[in-house]
């Protein structure tokens, strides 16, 4: 009967409409328009939740045996903003969410979609798939096919020898510190565009090719955070040389089937067949909220370590007082770690971030998780979410 209930409270939570449907193509059933760097406004919704439908994508393989994540009552979970109280249906009528979990340990709070979305449909990661390269690295240290954070992008990138980005060691494209001039500004014109259309649009070969562009160094490695997705590209450039496997492979094989994945995942590839290291994994939000917890748990699952737990704090801590929040000069809400948004604040929290307000929020302590899929604008404010992300924190934290 519980159970029953839960079903019917959540299948009526799908009723609200969500804000600006019509201009996100409802009348058409939500198309997926062409390849672009700048998604026109009616393809969004189809963009983030079928997009590896118009990109080459190789798959991510899931668990033979899925773990199970249980299932709880909707909590009334309330918070302020900007004067006003505001509830879950408040939240989601102000944002475009195309998809909300709330979890604690193995049990789901809450799980909501919009936009006639469902538990099925793959979500794109936008810049998340960063945080997760992070993590591979940090399993190939310790397997050995990663020497040092220390090494230099050469040693296992030929290639790249004599460039700026082969002379770079790993820990600054680890944090954003390369040195090397990019801008991204998201204004279609701007160094993400070039790497899009590069990778993404398949307008280079692959692989290096993608980043030979960027080849200025502006100041001294590891001097100053720097947010670029083309550092993010040469670590999946490294990534797959010393592994000697595509990185959905690795993957797959490393964290999705271990961390029992209940569906398959997909991640995009350019022309010669490498994964856009910086964005294009595309999954459930389920299975982003499995890949939350177990981040929360330090990259252990029934005591079993997946993720090397000194990986995982050393990932989720600053480096360096530059990267601290407030120092980044991104947001005074945020520092980075290893690939990874370090929320300000006495708790440890941090998260993934993704361009169009996809996140995954983490806060370890009390192993809650909160996953966002969404299609919004460029850049848009978190602010909000950091509000009900609190009001999680504070209802369950202890």
């Amino acid at each position: 009967m519980r159970a029953a209930l839960i079903a019917i409270a959540w299948m009526a939570s799908l009723a609200h409409a969500a804000p600006e449907e019509a201009i996100l193509g409802k009348g058409e059933g939500y198309p997926v328009c062409p390849p672009a760097v700048l998604v026109e406004v009616r393809c969004l919704v189809g963009e983030v939740s079928r997009r590896d439908e118009v990109y080459p994508s190789r798959k991510v393989a899931k668990a033979a045996t899925p773990r199970a994540l249980q299932r709880a009552a909707e909590p009334d979970l309330r918070y302020r903003y900007q004067g006003e109280e505001r509830d879950i249906d408040g939240y989601l009528a102000n944002h475009r969410v195309t998809g909300l979990v709330i979890a604690k340990g193995d049990a789901i709070l809450v799980e909501r979609y919009q936009y006639d979305r469902t538990p099925q449909h793959r979500m794109t990661s936008h810049s998340m798939a960063k945080t997760v390269v992070a993590m591979l690295v940090g399993i190939a240290m310790a397997e050995g096919s990663i020497g040092s954070i220390d090494d230099r992008v050469d040693r296992y990138v030929p290639q790249l020898a004599g460039t700026a980005y082969g002379e770079t060691r790993i820990r600054h494209l680890l944090s954003m510190s390369s040195g090397i001039r990019f801008s991204e500004v998201y204004s279609g014109t701007d160094d993400v565009a070039t790497l899009g259309r590069r990778s993404l649009l398949g307008e280079s070969e692959g692989g290096v090719a993608t980043v030979t562009p960027f080849n200025t160094r502006e100041r001294e490695p590891g001097a100053k955070f720097s947010y670029s997705s083309a550092d993010t590209q040469v670590l999946g450039l490294v990534l797959r040389a010393a592994t000697g496997k595509p990185l959905a492979d690795y993957l797959s094989e490393k964290i999705w089937q271990p961390m029992g994945a209940e569906a398959d995942a997909t991640w995009i590839v350019d022309k010669g067949g490498y994964e856009t290291a910086f964005t294009g994994i595309n999954a459930t939000v389920r299975d982003y909220a499995r890949l939350g917890l177990l981040l929360a748990n330090d990259g252990a699952l029934d005591g079993r370590a997946i993720i090397p737990a000194a990986w995982v704090r050393s990932a989720t801590t600053p480096p360096a007082k530059q990267f601290e929040p407030g120092a980044t000069s991104m947001s005074p809400l945020f520092g980075y770690g290893y690939q990874t948004w370090i929320l300000a604040g006495s708790a440890r929290e941090f998260a993934l971030r993704g361009v169009r307000s996809q996140l995954i929020l983490v806060n370890p302590g009390a192993k809650l998780v909160m996953v966002q899929t969404a299609a919004g604008n460029m850049g848009e404010p978190v602010g909000e979410a950091l509000s009900l992300w609190l009001a999680v924190t504070r209802r369950f934290a202890n």
